[in-house]
């Protein structure tokens, strides 16, 4: 009996390759979200800081253009924020994408190797059926002769 051969093996394959590398560029995504956000805190504990400072120079006293440099810096850095935070809704939303591209690929893999399973439980019936058949025959070629002798 020959053995058993699945015709979709090399898609199978493939998809499984294909779910993997979508699977890296995920982990890649989400490895650049965690980054971004650790970004944007470093941002804003420095922001924290400065308005901290800001508040101990105030109490104490400063110049008029010291308070448009403080001013200056905290309009500067809440845009560099504001631009960080857009950033990592992006790559957020990219990340999700490829969450979702991954879902389905894997779907498609699982609905091929599902075929591939029956298709073997199917040729191992076969394989059964015809062992029986070459038992059956083999007793009853045994029993016809036993009967002529």
């Amino acid at each position: 009996m020959k053995k058993f051969s699945f015709s979709l093996e090399n898609v199978l394959r493939y998809k499984n390759q294909l779910v993997d590398g979508l699977n890296a560029e995920r982990a890649a995504l989400l490895l650049r979200v965690r980054k971004q956000e650790e970004k944007i805190e470093t941002l804003k504990n420095r922001y924290r800081e400065m308005n901290q400072q800001y508040a101990e120079q105030k109490a104490i006293g400063f110049t008029v253009a010291e308070a448009r440099e403080y001013e200056a810096f905290f309009r500067s850095m809440e845009r560099v924020i504001e631009q960080e935070l857009r950033v990592l809704d992006e790559l957020r939303k990219a990340e999700e994408e490829k969450r979702a591209e991954m879902i389905e690929a894997r779907k498609e893999s699982m609905s091929i190797e599902k075929l591939r399973e029956k298709e073997h439980e199917a040729y191992n019936k076969m394989v059964q059926k015809t062992e029986e058949q070459m038992i059956e025959e083999f007793v009853s070629n045994s029993r016809a002769a036993e009967v002529r002798v």
